[in-house]
């Protein structure tokens, strides 16, 4: 039995939870023990005790924006060491063959491995470019403290490796994979959400934050698009803690445009079935390069097109014309112009949507995902 510390640093169910819950949830248990720790209790921790994993609520040594105060620096090598103790006390019980850390955002996987001299594995979901000392210090993290690096895209990969050059040598690209999606939950109706039925529904889904491209969208409805009355905008997903400023901006904007009436904000959604069931397109118009786009790869699997950016890991997803459009980034008459195309054409909007859904089962299968990872921890 190979034991594995898994450390992620959150316990929601966004792109890197849901792809870390997929793994520990599909994994070999009779080969792999699992044994996870998160900084705080949330959805994730519920999620991987109904599977019966061991969840333990320990500092994680998150990176974060205010960490570099003095106050805050005190206080991290303070978890230090508490940190240090608990994974202590846990590895005298299992005695850990490897430690895989979940992001980039977790320090606490390389201090522990190299202290303790456990293979560490580093999966990295993300593409740092600013700011430019953290872009360049990373890399140089990567190249000492991990025995492999895995990256979710060749986008993020490339990020890393022309920075630090002898990282490819040690690292290689998963990338990440789902399941189909089934029929075994509650359908609404476009009227639940205030819409009529025979409106155009673009949904963008994500965090409320300056990368996913808000308002970059809306402002390409406000200037390209809203003499269509039947175009209809649906943003589905809260704001990190602490910049809820980024939501009351977008409000602002759709109530100084008096589209109250045509733009919709949900919070977060465990389930994304019924949401993505109503839509008619999705955009991923995220205005920084994203490492992969996991929600891409959802709407593909609910039969969906896909419009995001030409750039990081949605160009490895979407396929421009055949699944979707990628479109230049902050370009919003190129986003109008692709929007426009699938509104005008539900012949194609179907096409893309089965080409999509093709695609996704063939190419970024649960299967291969899971397999990918059992041969490297083997």
């Amino acid at each position: 039995m190979t034991n594995i510390l898994f450390i992620h640093q959150s316990a929601d169910l966004y792109g890197s939870d849901k792809t870390l819950l997929l793994l520990l949830t599909k994994l070999d248990k009779s080969r792999f023990n699992p044994v996870v720790v998160i900084p705080l209790d949330g959805p994730l921790r519920k999620e991987l005790e109904k599977e019966n994993i061991k969840v333990i609520i320990a500092p994680v040594l998150k990176l974060y924006r205010k960490m570099f105060t003095p106050k805050n620096i005190l206080l991290f090598f303070k978890q230090i060491k508490k940190a240090v103790s608990i994974l202590d006390e846990l590895n005298s019980q299992y005695n850990f063959d490897i430690i895989y850390s979940n992001t980039l955002a977790v320090l606490l996987g390389m201090v522990y491995a190299k202290k303790r001299k456990i293979k560490h594995i580093w999966h990295v979901h993300e593409i740092i470019v600013h700011p430019k000392k953290i872009a360049s210090l990373f890399p140089k993290l990567l190249n000492k403290y991990a025995d492999v690096v895995v990256c979710n895209s060749q986008a993020t990969m490339d990020n890393l490796v022309k920075r630090q050059k002898e990282l490819v040598n040690k690292t290689l690209i998963i990338h990440n994979g789902l399941k189909p999606l089934n029929d075994d939950y509650i359908k609404i109706n476009r009227e639940d959400l205030g819409f009529e039925k025979d409106d155009f529904i673009i949904t963008l889904i994500g965090r409320i934050n300056r990368l996913k491209g808000h308002k970059w969208l809306l402002n390409t409805f406000i200037n390209n698009l809203q003499q269509d009355k039947s175009i209809k905008l649906l943003f589905v997903g809260s704001p990190v803690s602490d910049q809820e400023y980024y939501l009351h901006e977008i409000e602002e904007l759709v109530q100084e445009n008096k589209l109250e009436n045509t733009v919709k904000i949900v919070g977060f959604k465990k389930d994304l079935r019924p949401i993505l069931n109503l839509s008619d397109m999705l955009a991923v118009p995220s205005t920084e390069a994203e490492s992969f786009g996991l929600v891409a790869l959802e709407a593909m699997l609910a039969k969906k097109p896909v419009v995001g950016s030409n750039h990081g890991g949605l160009t490895e997803i979407i396929v421009h014309n055949e699944t979707g459009f990628l479109v230049e980034p902050n370009n919003e008459s190129e986003l109008a112009l692709a929007i426009q195309k699938l509104l005008g054409n539900k012949e194609m909007r179907n096409l893309f949507g089965s080409n999509g859904y093709e695609r996704a089962i063939k190419e970024f299968s649960e299967e291969k995902y899971i397999s990918s990872f059992e041969r490297l921890f083997k």
